[in-house]
C-alpha cells in the first residue's frame, strides 16, 4: 500500500517494524518515529497534546491535513496549467518525477493522476508504465489515454469497439421498436437530438481534439461498413463530424474536406428538403473535388449513404416532381432533379466505391430519367382518369376499371436500378400516405422482386408498417389483406426474420382491424419455427395473448392521427391532358 515511500526517502510501515524490532524502548522508539515523520511545524508539536485529551486520534488529525493539502496542490496543478509561465510544463514534470513513485498509493494517486492530465506531452517511459498497469491505465483521465491511443490503435480499437456495436443495436432497435406510428419513425428525430445520443457523446469525447484519433474512428467506421454493409456506420460517420462542429473543434473540422459538405447536409436534413440555394451550395462541393484529391468521395458517399440523407433526398425529389407535373415540365428539364438524383446515386454507390477503391462519380443511367420517372408519371395519370370517371354522372361513364397491371419500365427499373427502386420505394409510401387503397393494391405486388431485395429491407418496413396504419380500416376487407399479406409480406417471411418481425410488429397494432377469418389463417402461417430468434418468439406471444384478450373485451374506437405528411400538395392547371391529384 505504501510502496514507493522509500525511493522518496520516507519512511514506510517496514521501518517501524524494524525500528521496534531492534529498539530496547519502544515507547521512546514510537515518540522518534512521530517526530521524525509527523508535519514538520515546530509550533504544532505542542497543540499535538491537546488533541490527545480531546480523544482525536493522531490518524484522524493527519488524514484530515493530508486530505486538504492533496486538494489545495491538486488545485494549485490546473492553476499552473492554465496560467501562461512558459516553464509551467516544466514545472508540473519536476513534480511528476517526485510524485510518480507514490502512483500506486491510493490516497496520493489522484495527485499523480492530476499532473499527467494536465500535461499535454507526458513523457514515453511514464505513459508506457501507466499502459502496462491495468489498474493505473482504468483510472487515468481520458486526456492521458489520448496520448496512449495515438500510438496504439489496436488499445484504441478495444476501447471504440464495444461504442460502434451498442451504436448498431441501438439503431436496429429503433427500425424495431414497438412504436407503430407515421408521426414518430426512425426519422423523426433531429440531427441534433441524434448527436446527443450516448454513443457520440463518449467518441466524441474521446477523440478530444486529436486529428490521428479521429482518422482511426474513420478508418474503423470505413472498414465496418465495407466487412457488413450496414448503413449505420455511414450515419454515425456524418453524427460524429458534426458533433465536432457542435462543439467547434476547429482543429478536425479544418482538417476534414467533408465538413462543409456534411454541414450543409445536416440543415437539409433536420428541415426534411433539399431547397435550391442549398442544393447549389452542394453542388459546389462536389465538383470542387480537385484532382489528386479524388478520394475524398468516397468519404462524400458515405455521407449520402447514410440513410437520413437519403431519406432527405428522395422526399426532395417528390417534391420536385410534384412541381415538375404542376408546371408541365419533363424531369430531364429539372437542373434541381438532376443533382438530387446525381447525389442519391453516389450514396447508394458508396460500397462500391469503397470497396473497388476506384473514387469516380457512378454514371447516371439517363434511363431513369427519360424512362422510369414517366413511367411512374403515367401510373399517376392511371390514377386520376379513373377517380375523375368515378364522379361523372352515371351515363357519361364508361365501363373504365382500375388498372391492375404496371408499366413493363417501371417493374423493370425496380429491379435492375437501385436509384429507380430507391424512387420507387418512396413513391408506394407516398401513396399510403394518401390512403390510396387502389394505387397501393395495384404496387405493392411490384414491390417482390426488387433491386437487391430493398423492399424488404428494415428501413422501408419500418416505415411501410408505420405508414399502413393510416389504411387501417382497409385491412377489414379479404381483398386488401390478401395484397399485403399473401402478394408482398408473405412471399419472404420464412426465408427473411426481419420480414416475419415487421409483420408481427404490424398485426400487434392492426389486429382488432384484420377480419378475424383471415387473422385466423395469418396466426397459423405466422407461428415461429423452432430455431427463430426470441423476438420472434416474443412478438408472436404478444399477438396470442391480445387476440386471448380482445375475444374477452371489444377494443377502443381508434383515433385518426392528424398528418403532417412532409409533403406539401401542389394545385396542377387543369387541362384536358394533365392529371389534377399530386403525385
Amino acid at each position: 500500500m505504501f510502496a514507493g515511500l522509500p525511493e522518496l526517502g520516507i519512511s514506510n510501515g517496514e521501518d517501524l517494524k524494524e525500528t521496534l524490532t531492534n529498539c530496547t524502548e519502544p515507547l521512546k522508539a514510537i515518540d522518534q518515529f512521530q517526530m521524525e515523520n509527523g508535519i514538520l511545524l515546530p509550533t504544532l508539536q505542542s497543540a499535538l497534546p491537546f488533541l490527545d485529551l480531546h480523544g482525536t486520534p493522531r490518524l484522524e488529525f493527519h488524514q484530515s491535513v493530508f486530505d486538504e493539502l492533496r486538494e489545495k496542490l491538486m488545485e494549485r496543478v490546473a492553476t499552473i496549467a492554465e496560467g501562461k509561465d512558459e516553464d509551467r510544463y516544466g514545472k508540473l514534470e519536476e513534480l511528476l518525477e517526485k510524485s510518480f513513485p507514490l502512483v500506486k498509493m491510493p490516497s496520493i494517486q489522484p495527485v499523480v493522476m492530476q499532473v499527467l492530465k494536465h500535461l499535454p506531452k507526458v513523457p514515453e517511459k511514464k505513459l508506457k508504465m501507466v499502459m502496462a498497469d491495468k489498474e493505473l491505465y482504468k483510472v487515468c483521465a481520458v486526456e492521458v489515454k489520448r496520448q496512449i491511443w495515438q500510438d496504439n490503435q489496436a488499445l484504441f480499437g478495444d476501447e471504440v469497439s464495444p461504442l460502434l456495436k451498442q451504436y448498431i443495436v441501438e439503431k436496429e432497435a429503433a427500425l424495431f421498436s414497438s412504436d407503430l406510428s407515421i408521426l414518430h419513425n426512425f426519422f423523426s428525430p433531429s440531427p441534433k437530438t441524434r448527436r446527443q445520443g450516448e454513443v457520440v457523446l463518449k467518441l466524441t469525447q474521446m477523440i478530444g481534439k486529436n486529428v490521428k484519433l479521429y482518422d482511426m474512428v474513420l478508418q474503423f467506421l470505413r472498414t465496418l461498413f465495407l466487412r457488413t454493409r450496414n448503413v449505420h456506420y455511414c450515419t454515425l460517420r456524418a453524427e460524429l463530424l458534426m458533433s465536432l462542429h457542435d462543439l467547434d473543434i476547429s482543429e478536425i473540422c479544418s482538417v476534414d474536406p467533408c465538413h462543409k459538405f456534411t454541414w450543409c447536409l445536416d440543415a437539409c436534413i433536420r428541415e426534411k428538403f433539399v431547397d435550391g440555394k442549398r442544393a447549389r451550395e452542394l453542388q459546389g462541393f462536389l465538383d470542387g473535388v480537385k484532382k489528386g484529391q479524388e478520394q475524398v468521395l468516397g468519404d462524400l458517399s458515405m455521407i449520402l449513404c447514410d440513410p437520413f440523407a437519403c431519406n432527405t433526398l428522395v422526399l426532395s425529389i417528390m417534391r420536385n416532381l410534384q412541381e415538375l407535373l404542376s408546371q408541365e415540365a419533363l424531369p430531364r428539364d429539372s437542373s434541381d432533379l438532376m443533382l438530387l438524383l446525381r447525389m442519391l446515386s453516389l450514396g447508394q454507390g458508396a460500397w462500391d466505391m469503397i470497396d473497388s477503391q476506384v473514387f469516380k462519380e457512378p454514371r447516371l443511367d439517363l434511363e431513369v430519367v427519360t424512362r422510369f420517372l414517366p413511367a411512374m408519371m403515367s401510373v399517376v395519370v392511371d390514377d386520376h382518369t379513373f377517380t375523375v370517371e368515378q364522379k361523372l354522372p352515371s351515363e357519361e361513364k364508361s365501363s373504365l376499371s382500375y388498372p391492375t397491371t404496371l408499366p413493363d419500365a417501371f417493374n423493370r427499373y425496380l429491379q435492375e436500378n437501385r436509384v429507380a427502386c430507391e424512387m420507387g420505394l418512396y413513391y408506394v409510401l407516398h401513396i399510403a400516405k394518401l390512403r390510396n387503397k387502389n394505387a397501393l393494391q395495384r404496387l405493392l405486388p411490384a414491390l417482390v422482386e426488387t433491386y437487391n431485395d430493398m423492399a424488404f429491407g428494415d428501413i422501408f418496413l419500418h416505415l411501410l408498417t408505420g405508414h399502413l396504419t393510416l389504411l387501417s380500416d382497409e385491412f377489414g376487407s379479404e381483398e386488401f389483406c390478401s395484397v399485403v399479406f399473401d402478394g408482398f409480406l408473405l412471399t419472404s417471411f420464412s426465408s427473411k426474420e426481419n420480414v416475419h418481425r415487421h409483420t408481427l410488429r404490424m398485426l400487434l397494432h392492426l389486429q382488432h382491424k384484420v377480419l378475424p377469418s383471415y387473422m385466423e389463417t395469418l396466426m397459423k402461417t405466422l407461428e415461429p419455427p423452432k430455431q427463430c430468434s426470441e423476438p420472434v418468439k416474443e412478438l408472436y406471444t404478444n399477438l396470442m395473448e391480445k387476440l386471448e384478450a380482445q375475444k374477452k373485451s371489444p377494443p377502443p374506437p381508434d383515433e385518426t392521427p392528424s398528418l403532417d405528411l412532409g409533403l406539401h400538395p401542389v394545385t396542377v392547371p387543369t387541362t384536358a391532358s394533365t392529371p389534377t391529384t399530386p403525385i
